[in-house]
């Protein structure tokens, strides 16, 4: 199970990658998120997160997957 989620994870993250690369870069500043008692996450932000593979990158991950955002 443990791969399946990790296959979901990095699938997550690839599509993230593609949409975040192909974003205007005045887009790239906006706000797509805000996650519980923590300030508001732009795609820059996210893309710093993910990347960087943080724990927050799965929780940014899940919920623009929820938002279908990507």
């Amino acid at each position: 199970m443990k791969s399946g989620n990790s296959k979901n994870k990095k699938g997550l993250k690839e599509r993230f990658l593609e949409i975040y690369a192909n974003l205007p870069l005045g887009v790239r500043r906006e706000i797509i998120l805000v996650l519980d008692d923590e300030e508001p996450i732009t795609w820059e932000v996210a893309f710093v997160e993910i990347k960087s593979d943080t724990p927050l990158s799965a929780v940014i991950l899940k919920k623009l997957e929820k938002l279908e955002i990507i």
